[in-house]
């Protein structure tokens, strides 16, 4: 079961920290295919190849994210993994100039014009498209846990929103967004999905933004209820739970033991909810229970839940490590907030830039890095070395 990840970046300005329309600039360094636009020429789109294990994963995003400094730093730009820009100003938003975005910006208006966000999507291969849809069922309630763990947007335009993801509430005015819902096939999906095409709410298949889907164009489930994160490792660590989660869907119903599903997925989206507001630092809702619960202990709940799943693909003490390393460090969110008291919003923005390029508690002093300065040790930002083992 390979794993694959899609990264957004946002393109900043170095010294006014400002995110900036100049996407192309960055583009223009770098190899197609692997590094693609988005709906906003502020954002740029990056593609891993395919992985067995988590360190080489880890790798590839490493090098991915060197390149992408690279480029942008022989512009005068920086790159930035966050759900949203601290200091993004409305001017920001320009949309890529492709028919299908222009035709989304024109019909979306507002929604598209403040998408200004990033997420990181996960994709998990599986055997055909009806596991997928089959699958989505039984990892849907455990999702909003893998959002907590990315949480990296509670500054919008300025303001603190009192959010971990403010992305989540920008994302979720789409109207294929959120909790997906249960199909007995790929069949069922797909008809509900052509339903909304041909009623004019969607122009194709690929504008379904549901928190996890079968991919329109490869044989995967994809993640995409994740805000996108500074750290690496946090994604290197929701791949593997995710993966976990779909390796667990996949034994259920093989064995014929998938949950009974009422139809009732109301929670999902207040779950959801709860994880965008709190992150890591407050309280989720416990999928098993239904009642709120420290996120320590439904995280901490899910990890022993998916442990089998784990060490099927040597993934456990990474997992593990990274976890404990997570709930010690809390989320992004909380350590963008520590920035902003500390310093300023700026501080905010150098401290994203510094992580996203893996270095770790950065700030002004370094800001000359992004200008062509001296490049990171070597080795830094490296996963625990239980990796490999």
């Amino acid at each position: 079961m390979r794993i694959g990840v899609e990264e957004e970046f946002h393109v900043l300005e170095v010294e006014s920290g400002l995110l900036v329309p100049r996407a192309d600039a960055v583009l223009r360094r770098l190899p197609e295919g692997t590094f693609t636009t988005e709906l906003h020429r502020s954002t740029v789109e990056s593609n891993s190849d395919v992985h067995t294990t988590l360190d080489d994963l880890h790798a590839d995003l490493t090098e991915t994210r060197r390149r992408l400094d690279r480029a942008a730093a022989s512009s005068g730009l920086a790159v930035m993994a966050a759900g949203t820009a601290p200091l993004a100003a409305a001017a920001s938003a320009r949309p890529t100039d492709d028919a299908r975005y222009l035709h989304m910006s024109e019909e979306y208006r507002k929604v598209a014009d403040e998408q200004l966000i990033c997420g990181a999507q996960v994709h998990v291969d599986v055997p055909d498209r009806d596991t997928a849809v089959r699958a989505m069922c039984s990892v849907a309630p455990w999702l909003p846990v893998l959002l907590a763990l990315s949480a990296s947007s509670p500054f919008w335009q300025g303001a603190d929103t009192g959010y971990a993801s403010w992305r989540t509430l920008l994302w979720q005015r789409w109207p294929t967004a959120g909790p997906a819902g249960c199909y007995a096939n790929a069949a069922e999906y797909d008809a509900a999905v052509q339903d909304f095409v041909q009623a004019g709410v969607i122009s194709d298949p690929g504008m379904i933004y549901y928190d996890v889907r079968p991919s329109a164009h490869l044989r995967t489930l994809e993640l995409r209820i994740c805000d996108a994160c500074p750290r690496a490792e946090t994604v290197v660590l929701v791949a593997g739970l995710f993966r976990a989660l779909v390796t667990e869907a996949r034994e259920r119903l093989r064995t014929h033991r998938e949950p009974h599903c009422a139809g009732r997925h109301e929670w999902l989206r207040g779950a959801a909810w709860r994880a965008a507001r709190s992150g890591l630092e407050g309280t989720l809702v416990d999928p098993e229970t239904h009642r709120e619960a420290p996120a320590e202990q439904v995280l901490r709940k899910l990890l022993v839940r998916l442990r089998p799943a784990l060490e099927a693909h040597g993934d456990w003490e990474t997992v593990r490590t990274l976890t404990h390393q997570a709930l010690a460090d809390g989320s992004a969110a909380r350590r963008i907030r520590r920035a902003a008291q500390g310093e300023d919003l700026l501080a905010c923005v150098d401290m994203l830039v510094a992580e996203t390029r893996g270095e770790r508690g950065q700030r002004r002093a370094q800001r000359s890095l992004a200008t062509g300065g001296a490049r990171p040790a070597a080795g830094r930002g490296a996963l625990p070395q239980v990796i490999g083992r």
